[in-house]
């Protein structure tokens, strides 16, 4: 009896003691679970927080989330610009097959409306007895737990992560809530990473391309060819389908599209935009960018000519400084990419604002090389008048007077000649003068001397260089109206002939107008040309020149170069005006 009561006695202990050992076993494990979960959301935090690249941040949040929580399915919503809805939705646990059966993704409606509009933690047994539970579509998995968190970029809530489906039992946990928590945390300070980091890398290719716009124009490129430029560069950073420049017209009651490149930029180059009917025209009007998310569905608004692209999202903004607009700048999407956001928007304006700014310095710039050009231009007037002139009468005067004392026919005549000279040079250098002073569009700026210049200077892309030019006697007097309209035809012909087939590297331009003879020379110092050779160009210059009475010389042979002489009258025709 006492054996056995000790027997009996000696087991509770015993038991106690296997009861203790298996809780002390379990609390072992549970540390054990703690702890290796606690090392999954650090290394959880170490690779959210890795990339610097916005995308692959919110790729691996999500990731990070799903293995954490242990969850079969997870989703990051990130919210648009009216925090009302979503912009952007990355699922994880479903198939491209499974995606592309549901259709459109969620734009943040039901359960996950709840969180955009009370962003604090959500956990749900079953995901149908919530009352704002909205159903799932056609082709989606079923789905019953769910927890959720809100992700913040310090104040600001960027979204929302999703997980639905606890693998293992039928809901997810407080410690899984205060997991995801403590992730959301993690994933806001690499989103703000990744965010500022993306905005440096705008910055720098948006600065990169207004200094490539500025030092274009600071260099003398031509206009066009800097709009399209800045059209090109808008285009790439905005990755837009199509890009336009509008300038306002004399009345401003509408604009030109000067420029457009990209998808349906024929059709759109050279449309008439009214200023009170046109995604362009308003942004004019306004000093303000006008967004659409649509030109589509507003035609009225966005105007005809920018419909008929066929283009879907669409942001204006005006060209313009202080001193007044010049033009507006729009980038337009195609169908299916995503409207223009306020970050894009802010970005677009300050390229358009600066590549105004740039664009009316280099107006000043070359207004002030203009000053310089006319003033150094007066000067030199001023110098021949006051100086070369006032010799040279005075040397001619005194050559009369030795006329007198000159005893020998011979020597009057030597005398007379000499002094026919300087009449005849006092009459070049007073033409020069009046060239020199002429600064206004007039007689001068429409007559034979400035185009024979613009001719040179229009021939100088195809030649590879300037030709030099000297011209001597009264062009825009002496030179009747129909053979300068001759002149001009037949200096543009030879300088193209000269670029064509002589393989030169410079020539010289000389025309020289008397009282009743006027010689255009044009030398170069090209291959010449070779016996045989084509001359259906030279033979139309024959024929003016026998038209006019006159001739043309031609000095060439293989090597040597090549100089032309064309020399007609210039006896005025009854009733030409001069």
């Amino acid at each position: 009896m006492t054996h056995r009561g000790v027997e009996g006695a000696g087991q509770v202990p015993r038991l106690q003691l296997d009861e203790l050992l298996d809780e002390l076993q379990a609390r072992i494990d549970d540390m054990r679970g703690t702890r290796d979960r606690l090392h999954s959301l650090l290394d959880a935090v170490m690779s959210v927080g890795r990339d610097l690249d916005l995308s692959q941040v919110l790729q691996r949040i999500v990731e990070a989330a799903v293995l954490l929580v242990d969850a079969e399915y997870g989703a990051l919503g990130v919210l648009g610009e009216d925090r009302q809805q979503l912009s952007q939705f990355l699922p994880i646990g479903m198939d491209e097959e499974q995606i592309t059966g549901i259709g459109d993704l969620p734009c943040g409606r039901g359960i996950l409306g709840v969180l955009i509009r009370h962003p604090e933690p959500l956990r749900l047994r079953e995901i149908s007895e919530h009352p704002d539970s909205y159903g799932f579509p056609a082709h989606h998995p079923p789905m019953h737990s769910f927890l959720g968190a809100p992700v913040r970029v310090r104040d600001e809530v960027f979204g929302n992560i999703y997980l639905t489906e606890k693998r293992g039992a039928k809901e997810f946990d407080g410690e899984d809530q205060a997991v995801l928590a403590t992730l959301a945390t993690a994933a806001g300070v690499a989103i703000e990473n990744a965010r500022l980091y993306e905005e440096s890398r705008w910055r720098q290719r948006w600065m990169a391309a207004s200094a490539e716009v500025t030092n274009a124009l600071l260099s003398g490129a031509d206009e066009t060819a800097v709009l399209e430029l800045i059209v090109e560069r808008a285009r790439n950073q905005l990755g837009a389908d199509l890009g336009a420049v509008s300038l306002p017209n004399d009345d401003v009651a509408d604009l030109t599209v000067a420029l457009s490149t990209g998808t349906g930029a024929e059709a759109y180059r050279g449309s008439l935009l009214p200023v009170d009917g046109s995604l362009a025209g308003r942004a004019y009007d306004s000093g303000a960018p006008v967004l659409s998310d649509d030109v589509q569905s507003e035609p009225s608004r966005a105007g005809r000519a920018l419909w008929e692209t066929g283009m879907a999202a669409a942001v204006a903004v005006p060209m313009g400084t202080e001193d007044g607009k010049r033009g507006v700048l729009l980038l337009a999407r195609a169908p299916g990419e995503p409207p223009f956001t306020s970050e894009e928007t802010a970005r677009l304006q300050g390229f358009a604002g600066q590549a105004a700014l740039a664009m009316e310095l280099s107006e000043r710039r070359k207004d002030a090389e203009q000053l310089a050009l006319y003033a150094d231009r007066d000067r030199i007037a001023r110098d021949l008048h006051d100086l070369a002139i006032q010799r040279l009468f005075a040397s001619g005067m005194t050559l009369q007077s030795a006329v007198r004392l000159q005893k020998t026919a011979e020597g009057e005549e030597k005398l007379l000649r000499v002094v026919r000279d300087l009449d005849e040079t006092i009459k070049i250098i007073r033409s020069t003068i009046f060239g020199l002073r002429v600064h206004e569009p007039g007689l001068a700026a429409g007559g034979l001397r400035m185009r024979i210049l613009e001719a040179c200077e229009a021939a100088a892309g195809s030649l590879g260089f300037s030709p030099a030019l000297r011209t001597e006697g009264l062009l825009d007097v002496n030179v009747p109206r129909h053979v300068a309209g001759h002149v001009v035809a037949v200096l543009g012909e030879a300088l193209t002939n000269t670029a064509r087939h002589a393989r030169a590297t410079s020539a010289d331009v000389r025309v020289v107008v008397s009282a009743d003879e006027l010689t255009l020379t044009v030398t170069d110092n090209g291959v010449g040309i070779a016996p045989g050779g084509r001359r259906s160009g030279l033979a139309n210059l024959a024929e003016r020149a026998q038209e006019l009475g006159g001739e043309l010389e031609v000095d060439t042979s293989p090597g040597t170069g090549t100089r032309l002489v064309w020399r007609v009258p210039v006896v005025q025709e009854t009733g030409t005006p001069s």
